[in-house]
């Protein structure tokens, strides 16, 4: 079975988006992609992976760089502090970092361990999970063609706070919130998901299985989140913007132009539906 894992992936690799993406859509939602004329939401982020190729989103993606392009857009204060960036787990010099920190590798999604003591931190699984992150191209697994050729590194940030803190993601079209989702309970492995409008009403987005009975509490400082994740989605025709809020200290989290990699079987058909309302491709096209 290993062997033909092996065989399957290593020859998907070869071949191009479009059927690729065909193949893998027809399999998770099971229906056919349409990328002629494509009008929901997973379609259209299947039909921009393929036809919205602008060198820069490679900037926005790394988690490295990407912090340079946004404290040019918002301010350094919003940006979490980087203590260093490596190309192997070798090359860290624990011996200058401070007590507790993040490490997470640039260009893949996961790859992140938080070390809060590296006096009794665990060297082989830290070293394990990042090399496993470096030696992967996170580009082959949905076609995010920002990702495939992006410089594999290793950095550590500033732990923000000592528990890991809900996830904003605000989902952007034409520079404009339509709504933000709240990840909340992630350290637990089975995080819950809301969505929210603009006044932090809930939205009824996922399906009915899949939405928690209980609310969260709106964030302090909600609008100037909002602004901030205008200014980062400014003149792009969709963009999920990640941002954490500390006590009321936004922060950075990350940004992301395909959500889900256009597969997203959580959100109702008609949400779907209405997001893809929202993408105009006339403006990439």
């Amino acid at each position: 079975m290993k062997l033909y894992k092996k065989v399957f992936v290593n020859l998907a690799k070869v071949l191009p988006d479009s059927i690729y993406l065909r193949m893998v859509f027809l399999s998770k939602l099971k229906r056919k992609l349409d990328l002629s004329n494509p009008r929901s939401y997973n379609e259209k982020i299947n039909w921009l992976k393929i036809n919205d190729r602008k060198e820069h989103y490679q900037i926005m993606v790394d988690k490295y760089e990407a912090k340079k392009y946004v404290a040019d857009k918002i301010g350094e204060q919003y940006v979490i502090p980087t203590y260093g960036v490596w190309d192997r787990f070798e090359d860290i010099d624990f011996s200058k970092l401070p007590s507790n920190f993040v490490l997470k590798t640039t260009h893949d999604s996961g790859g992140v361990v938080l070390i809060n003591d590296k006096n009794n931190m665990d060297i082989d699984k830290t070293k394990d999970v990042l090399e496993k992150s470096l030696k992967n191209n996170y580009y082959y697994l949905c076609r995010e063609w920002p990702y495939k050729n992006l410089k594999h590194r290793i950095i550590a940030e500033k732990m923000i706070t000592n528990t890991v803190p809900n996830d904003y993601k605000f989902f952007m079209f034409n520079g404009k919130m339509d709504s933000v989702m709240v990840c909340t309970n992630r350290a637990s492995g089975h995080p819950t998901f809301r969505f929210y409008d603009k006044e932090w009403n809930r939205l009824l987005y996922q399906k009915p299985e899949l939405e928690p009975e209980s609310d969260v509490e709106r964030p302090e400082n909600y609008e100037k989140m909002i602004r901030i994740a205008e200014q980062l989605s400014e003149n792009l025709v969709h963009m999920r913007v990640d941002l954490y809020n500390i006590d009321g200290q936004i922060y950075f989290g990350e940004l992301t132009f395909f959500d889900q990699g256009g597969f997203d079987t959580d959100i109702t058909l008609e949400t779907d539906l209405k997001w893809g309302e929202l993408m105009d491709l006339e403006k990439i096209k």
